[in-house]
């Protein structure tokens, strides 16, 4: 992917933000979740900063397995520094693993996996987050970003029009669904708990629905299943009314913002990582996609097992203030992401 001239021309203008990379060359990473598409997108920006710009950056990429990792970065076999680890989060990490930074994307990200694995999904956040927390201290990190989400502030309960930080929503979690959601609040607490404890440097990014180029192809959310429907030039299939009213987020535009939050964020702070421009009703991004392919929206029931992963909230719309006023902006228009990741896949796929 890192060879196809969109996707590149992407990972050059987030490696030339006007950001202080001074905080970030030369230093170590230990990105767990690496072949994720937060992960994954994350280290072909380091790696292109590391090529282009001299950058010395060390990158410990670790992910459940060798093979998947090989295969992901394969383009920089050669390069010393991009080291693979394969390992479970849910495991202890080597205290040997010396890194400044440390960003923790491992999870269970869409909807059949948190119907599939319940248990992972709770404790690949739980006790993951508690690993990697202890490493944070025992390796004197810099900084830690634990990746949480929008779904962190439950349903609307129809008193704001936009979650801020300091929101809470109604979440039922006596519901499988909820392990998901629940597994994450309760990273946040432990973060806080080591904050107060061991001083560790915690930021936490709540990030909002992701879609890209670097998306797992068995992702099952709903904008992910649109887009792929686009790429094989298919009917977009909808599996609800669509009312569902959201913030989306561009990769790109995620993984530029957690580079700003290692330089600039505020420790042991939450940030909205959202563009105002990315709200939409999700029957308008199925419809939006259609008319890129010069398709059709059509209805289907969901399965059993989608249903079970299936978020209850409708409404769910950021307020990223708190991010923007550091400096923070998208870097993409809602319809260049768009056309980006359809073509960019599209390419990939054939």
């Amino acid at each position: 992917m890192i060879k196809n001239e969109t996707y590149l021309a992407d990972v050059d203008k987030i490696s030339n933000a006007d950001y202080n990379w001074s905080k970030i060359d030369g230093h170590s990473f230990l990105i767990i979740g690496a072949t994720g598409m937060i992960g994954s997108c994350m280290i072909d920006v380091l790696m292109y900063r590391n090529r282009k710009m001299n950058a010395h950056i060390t990158i410990h990429a670790m992910g459940r397995s060798q093979n998947r990792l090989s295969q992901r970065f394969a383009e920089y076999r050669s390069d010393k520094e991009l080291i693979f680890l394969e390992g479970d989060v849910t495991n202890p990490i080597s205290e040997n693993i010396k890194v400044d930074y440390i960003i923790h994307g491992a999870s269970n990200t869409h909807p059949k996996a948190y119907s599939s694995d319940p248990i992972g999904t709770i404790m690949t956040n739980i006790i993951g987050t508690e690993n990697v927390l202890k490493l944070a201290v025992t390796s004197d990190a810099k900084r830690c970003l634990f990746l949480s989400t929008v779904e962190v502030y439950g349903e609307n309960r129809g008193d704001v029009e936009m979650f801020k930080e300091d929101y809470c929503g109604y979440i039922d979690c006596n519901t499988l669904r909820a392990g998901y959601t629940e597994g994450k609040r309760v990273s946040e607490s432990l973060c806080q708990a080591y904050i107060e404890k061991y001083d560790v440097d915690v930021v936490i990014p709540r990030i909002a629905r992701t879609f890209g180029p670097t998306m797992l192809l068995n992702d099952s959310k709903a904008s992910s299943q649109f887009i792929l429907d686009a790429v094989h030039n298919e009917n977009i299939v909808l599996k609800s009314e669509g009312n569902q009213y959201y913030s989306y987020a561009y990769v790109f535009d995620i993984v530029s913002s957690l580079l700003f939050l290692l330089i600039y964020g505020k420790k042991g702070e939450a940030y909205n990582i959202a563009s105002e421009q990315y709200n939409i009703h999700l029957k308008n991004f199925a419809k939006k996609l259609a008319n890129y392919v010069n398709k059709q929206v059509v209805y289907e029931l969901p399965d059993d097992t989608e249903k079970k992963g299936f978020s209850k909230a409708t409404m769910a719309l950021m307020n990223a203030e708190k991010l923007s006023s550091l400096g923070w902006e998208s870097k993409f228009s809602f319809n260049e992401a768009i056309d980006h990741t359809v073509n960019i896949l599209k390419n990939e796929i054939k």
